[in-house]
This record gives C-alpha cells, structure tokens and sequence, in this order.
C-alpha cells in the first residue's frame, strides 16, 4: 500500500497489487502496464522470477525487481525476464521512485 501510493504521488499509473503470480498475469493481460515491480517471494506456487519471465515472454513486460533476494543463482534465473533494475529491500521510496523513473527510460530506448 505504501508503495502503491508513493507511486501514485510521484505521477505513476498503478494498475493493481498481484500478490501472486497469477494475479501478476492476470493484471498484465488485463491493464497492459509498461512495466512490473516484482518481489521474488509471491504468494501461491509459483515465485515472482517465473512470473516475470511469463510477463515478458507473453506481453514483452518488462519488471524492476524489489527483493531482498538477490543472489547470483537468482539474479541468474531472472535473466529470461530482461528486468530493468534491481532494487534491495530495505530501500526507500523515494529511491524506487527514481529506479522506475530510469527503469521507464531505458525501457524505452531499447
């Protein structure tokens, strides 16, 4: 919910909150966002790297992954997904604000 607001605050559409991978994709098919701000940890079984590859691989969306999982073996896995940026939690909002800023650029050059 902060996030969400922080977001709004800052000029930023928000489509919805998946809290699992199927409500990730579902919102995706759905709202069509330009890009996913993606935990590692979701509810249900599948995790948020293997949503994110579904994510990009059926609707080209990319995601900024804010985690405190980022191990090389994780870092690794996502790279299917393309993401844009990484983000360790703990980390403010005004410094994700920025990285979705930068990620929503670079996603556009590409």
């Amino acid at each position: 919910m902060e996030m969400e607001g922080a977001l709004q605050d800052a000029g930023f559409d928000v489509v919805g909150i998946g809290t699992s991978a199927e409500e990730a994709l579902q919102l995706a098919a759905d709202q069509r966002p330009l890009l996913a701000i993606m935990d590692i940890r979701l509810n249900g079984d599948r995790d948020g790297i293997e949503a994110a590859i579904e994510l990009f691989s059926k609707y080209d969306i990319r995601c900024v992954f804010a985690t405190a999982h980022h191990t090389s073996e994780i870092l690794k896995r996502a790279e299917p997904a393309k993401p844009l940026a990484w983000v360790r939690k703990p980390y403010t909002m005004p410094s994700l604000i920025e990285v979705v800023r930068k990620a929503l650029r670079d996603g556009q050059e590409q």
